[in-house]
């Protein structure tokens, strides 16, 4: 497998998985009952997509890790996330201008 392959399933899996922290963290914290715990199941599939990411990198599954270190893919997804954030707040902030002006 190419090499940019597994860097770019490894920064998704990555992603995916900080994306589901986060949202299983907010979704326990502010949730009741149900939402409580779909909030907690979130959270645990994205522990277990960062550990199974780590684990390939770890065992050097299908070549993982093949001049990429961990760390530097968890900080790319964290990067990914990021711009994420900033351009959704940024969108938000745009939208909701252009609603108030109307």
């Amino acid at each position: 497998m190419n090499i940019n392959m597994i860097q770019f399933l490894s920064v998704l899996l990555l992603t995916v998985g900080l994306g589901l922290i986060l949202a299983g963290l907010f979704t326990a914290y502010f949730g009741r009952g149900k939402s409580r715990m779909v909030g907690i199941s979130l959270t645990v599939i994205g522990l277990l997509l960062g550990l199974l990411t780590w684990l390939a990198h770890e065992f050097e599954v299908m070549g993982a890790a093949d001049g990429y270190y961990f760390m530097e893919l968890i900080w790319m997804a964290v990067q990914v996330i990021g711009a994420f954030v900033i351009g959704a707040i940024i969108t938000l902030g745009i939208f909701l201008l252009a609603i108030m002006k109307t």
